[in-house]
């Protein structure tokens, strides 16, 4: 039975539920793959009741009853609502008598299969009457995205203004069409902090990406360091992210311990991403790329190779197996990456073999399984098929159809249709956001890219959608310039859309349902889900009291902290500051979560690295500075002159061949005005969301 109980919604509910209307559902990122639409709507009040089945609820972890909780606090977010009853933990069909209610059930006998037959559990399906919004999966990971479905049902609801959240009645049946659906971020050459990547995940979660690959050690290439002959390759940038325990013999390995991850931090980002049906795929990438290991022990250095590892050096190995045996327990998945790409090709032999030795440890050691970066070393040996080949280039790396058709599982991290590189491509081989013209017509036959589309130019080199050892697809965002070239924030800007494309193109695919989105669709709906995703706040939005004003201080007092802790662009900052003659330089102006803005050459200061505009304000007498932010410049006006706006750039070194200047995007440091030594006034602050003029 259901138990009664009295909301202020009763007679409304009721009186619309009675209403006869047929709709369908409203379009969403990924695409669901299928619906039948029946008569009238379900209306979502604040006090939808929601209720887990207590027969399976609290199984797994995380469970149903988890995940519910989670969707919880995401529906009060999407929905704009200040309250909604706890989740509650009762039999099936038990619920809140004239009230909506949201059940979600786990029932093991459920059967969903991928593209290629294999089961799944990340299947769901859902039954809406004007009464219920009824949950079903085989497992909690499925029923999670049953959530995240309804979620964007309500957040197109909430976009459309209509005065209430209405979901139509119906049923739907919904899975992904391969296993894999990520994205990897590089972090070696580039430093996050866990904050970050945990906003990250949980953004990525609501396109129903399920895997974040991190790239967690690498270094900068630049030739003249590395094969100089001196001893220059010492001072290149290099890092390995995991920070040893006090006292380990690894300590070595991380001198950048303010760049490093702690293992609680870890652990909590994991949990915040797991909680969100997403699995961290950590990555340490031997025996290339190494030069954060050979800048900590030489000797393990390839001759006039300091970035490879000689392998065939007694202590290597052995080095390698107990970096992972210190970071093994660190990890909750059971797969990693040991990276293996862009070694010696004369070295294939040892390589193989390596590669192998490894996967064996990984098993024995820990129970996991191994991940690689494509690879096609000449060898007289062959790679163990218990590994997973991550396919990245043609044709050097290797021919994906042909791993696939050699019982090889494959992943497809394809750079022509998959590669970012951090704010710049070097001859603009990689577009700054994945490429909607290849997303949705860039096969051969015109049609959309998707895990099974390896070339667009050659259909003999792409497979059937339900090709057997196809896991999925991976893109790749690189930091190849490192630190200075972006903020962590520009990073993210770069994979807001490219992770809602992908997440529809790595769920539905191209060409296989009815169902899957087109551009135009894809394009409208994107800036609604974008915007509503919930759980982070990776654009920085705020909602202030009076328009777009976000705060006006004519008169702030040093060191003054505001309710804003970061405002994203685009965004405009207006101030006056006098600096006393006394430490004219010293200080800061304004400070947020994301940056800082310096007295001193106003320079601004976001992820360890200090970005001069190169202005030197003049001692005892006030100057007026305008800042104008979007995702791809900020720029500021001095005393009005606006013929003369002044941006903020940095210098990135590509390959030792060229310099490449390029704008800088930061975030409004709108936490704190004024402080850490500063000696002045700074007078008659505004921050104003968006720009004013409208054009720089």
């Amino acid at each position: 039975m259901r138990l009664c109980f009295s909301g202020y919604a009763f007679v409304t509910w009721l009186a619309l539920a009675s209403v006869v209307r047929a709709a369908s559902l409203a379009p969403q990122i990924p695409s669901v793959g299928s619906f039948a639409a029946g008569q009238g709507m379900f209306e979502i009040f604040p006090d939808v009741q929601i209720v887990v089945d207590s027969a399976h609820g609290l199984e797994g972890s995380p469970s149903a009853l988890a995940f519910a909780q989670t969707f919880r606090t995401d529906l009060l977010n999407v929905a704009h609502y200040p309250w909604i009853p706890p989740v509650t933990v009762l039999p099936v069909g038990t619920g809140a008598l004239g009230l909506p209610v949201i059940d979600v059930v786990v029932d093991p006998a459920l059967e969903y299969t991928l593209y290629n037959g294999q089961p799944t559990l990340e299947g769901y399906g859902f039954e809406v009457t004007p009464y219920t919004y009824t949950i079903r999966a085989a497992a909690p990971i499925g029923a999670w995205w049953g959530m995240v479905t309804l979620l964007q049902q309500v957040a197109s609801s909430v976009a459309s203004g209509a005065s209430s959240i209405n979901i139509p009645v119906g049923t739907g049946v919904d899975s992904p069409g391969w296993e894999v659906r990520g994205f990897m971020l590089d972090a070696g050459r580039h430093w996050f902090d866990t904050a970050f990547l945990s906003e990250l995940c949980i953004y990525a979660s609501f396109f129903k990406l399920n895997e974040f690959h991190l790239h967690a050690s690498d270094n900068l290439w630049n030739p003249d360091y590395l094969y100089s002959g001196g001893d220059a390759w010492k001072e290149l940038y290099a890092a390995f992210r995991f920070r040893p325990p006090p006292g380990s013999p690894l300590s070595g390995l991380v001198p950048r311990v303010n760049e490093s991850w702690s293992q609680s931090d870890f652990a909590s980002f994991q949990e915040t991403c797991a909680n969100h049906g997403v699995t961290v795929i950590p990555e340490i990438d031997t025996p290339g790329h190494s030069l954060a290991i050979t800048q900590w022990k030489p000797e393990l250095m390839l001759s006039g190779q300091p970035d490879l590892l000689n392998l065939s050096y007694p202590d290597t190995i052995p080095t390698i197996k107990s970096i992972w045996e210190e970071f093994l327990p660190w990890f909750s998945s059971a797969e990693v990456s040991i990276g293996a790409d862009e070694y010696d090709a004369s070295l294939g032999d040892a390589y193989v073999s390596f590669v192998n030795e490894m996967s064996a440890f990984m098993h024995t050691e820990a129970g996991r399984s191994i991940r690689i970066w494509g690879t096609n070393e000449p060898s007289n040996y062959t790679i163990s098929q218990n590994i997973t080949i991550q396919h990245w280039d043609f044709p050097d790396a290797d021919i994906p159809v042909q791993l696939l058709e050699a019982g090889y599982r494959v992943i497809n991290s394809e750079q022509a249709f998959l590669y970012l590189d951090g704010k710049y491509s070097d001859g603009n081989v990689y577009p700054y956001s994945l490429d909607l013209d290849s997303m949705f017509a860039g096969a051969p036959d015109g049609g959309g890219w998707a895990p099974n589309i390896f070339s667009a130019t050659d259909a003999s080199n792409n497979t059937a959608p339900d090709a057997r050892g196809l896991r999925g697809a991976i893109m790749a965002l690189w930091n190849d310039w490192g630190n200075n070239a972006t903020t962590m924030l520009e990073d993210y800007y770069q994979l807001a859309q490219s992770l809602a494309v992908l997440g529809e193109k790595t769920w539905a695919g191209s060409g296989v349902r009815d169902t899957e989105l087109t551009r135009a669709q894809f394009e409208d709906i994107y800036p609604v889900m974008n915007k509503a995703a919930p759980g982070q706040n990776l654009n920085r939005d705020v909602h202030p009291a009076y328009g777009d004003v976000v705060y006006a201080y004519p008169a702030p007092r040093s060191s003054f902290v505001t309710p804003y802790a970061s405002v994203g662009p685009p965004y405009t900052l207006k101030f006056s500051v006098k600096p006393n003659a006394d430490a004219p330089n010293t200080g800061i102006l304004f400070a947020g979560e994301d940056c800082k803005l310096h007295v001193a050459n106003l320079t601004f200061e976001a992820t360890g690295q200090l970005f001069p505009l190169g202005y030197v304000l003049p001692a005892d007498t006030y100057t007026s500075v305008e800042i104008y932010a979007t995702t791809t410049y900020t720029c500021a006006i001095v005393n009005g002159d606006v013929d003369d706006p002044r941006c903020w750039t940095t210098d990135m070194n590509i390959w030792a061949e060229y310099m490449e200047v390029a704008n800088m995007s930061f975030a409004a440091p709108s936490k704190q005005i004024g402080g850490e030594g500063f000696s002045g006034s700074i007078i008659d602050v505004t921050l104003v969301l968006g720009l004013l003029p409208e054009e720089l």
